[in-house]
């Protein structure tokens, strides 16, 4: 006799739970940023060497992500598709901050380490996601 009938679901249930806690977990730290960046646009970027303006539009961009994600997150089922674009959208967004580093911004030091340390931790988010996405899949087949 075999257990997998019994053990399938269980880790089903268990990685959507864990996908659904890094997506919520994904749109908390987005929305906080996103407040941060709109409220405190002048301050934060004299701090990191970036122009109020850009701030403001990351804002305003990350707040709309951060409630699309927040959405997913608190779905039941969250569609793969939707997933999908979090996790290519993250890993995107670190990217693209990494090439806006070497590229086009002359931040302070601690907008630097900012820009690496916020990309890092959204390359990371992005993996973990994928993985509990893969999970999701694997459990149901």
């Amino acid at each position: 006799m075999s257990t997998t009938p019994i053990a399938a679901p269980a880790r089903t249930v268990e990685a959507r739970r864990t996908l659904r806690r890094l997506l919520a977990l994904d749109a908390v730290v987005t929305g906080a940023n996103a407040l941060a960046y709109l409220a405190l646009s002048g301050p934060l970027g004299r701090f990191l060497g970036a122009g109020s303006g850009l701030l403001l539009a990351l804002g305003a961009f990350l707040a709309l992500y951060a409630a699309g994600v927040g959405l997913l997150a608190a779905r039941p089922h969250p569609p793969t598709a939707g997933v999908r674009v979090v996790v290519e959208a993250n890993l995107a967004w670190a990217a693209v901050s990494f090439a806006a580093l070497a590229l086009w911004l002359s931040p302070t030091t601690a907008g630097a380490v900012w820009t690496v340390l916020q990309a890092l931790v959204v390359a990371g988010l992005a993996f973990a996601q994928y993985g509990s996405l893969r999970g999701c899949q694997s459990s149901q087949v």
